[in-house]
């Protein structure tokens, strides 16, 4: 059962366009709108987590993954920091 609500405003001739589009696919407003939002969020995640390399590109994206890290004095000042949660008030 879908109990949280999305509400959306929009221009008349983009609602007769989602309309139509529903109609055709014998779909009410809100399951076509659900889905195809569904559709494109999964998208969008998937591009943040998965993408394509030939192969010589994927050879150098994993040499670079596996070669050991390079000295980054930065990163080693910030990892010295005691976080403040660590400190003792005594």
């Amino acid at each position: 059962m879908r109990d949280a609500a999305i509400n959306l405003r929009a221009l008349p001739e983009q609602r007769e366009l989602i309309d139509h589009a529903a109609s055709l696919l014998g779909k009410n407003r809100s399951d076509f709108m659900l889905e195809a939002a569904c559709e494109r969020a999964k998208l969008v995640v998937l591009d943040q987590v998965f993408f394509t390399l030939d192969a010589e590109k994927f050879e150098q994206f994993t040499a670079l993954l596996d070669a050991p890290p390079t000295p980054n004095p930065g990163l080693e000042r910030l990892m010295a920091v005691k976080p403040p949660w660590n400190t003792s008030k005594a």
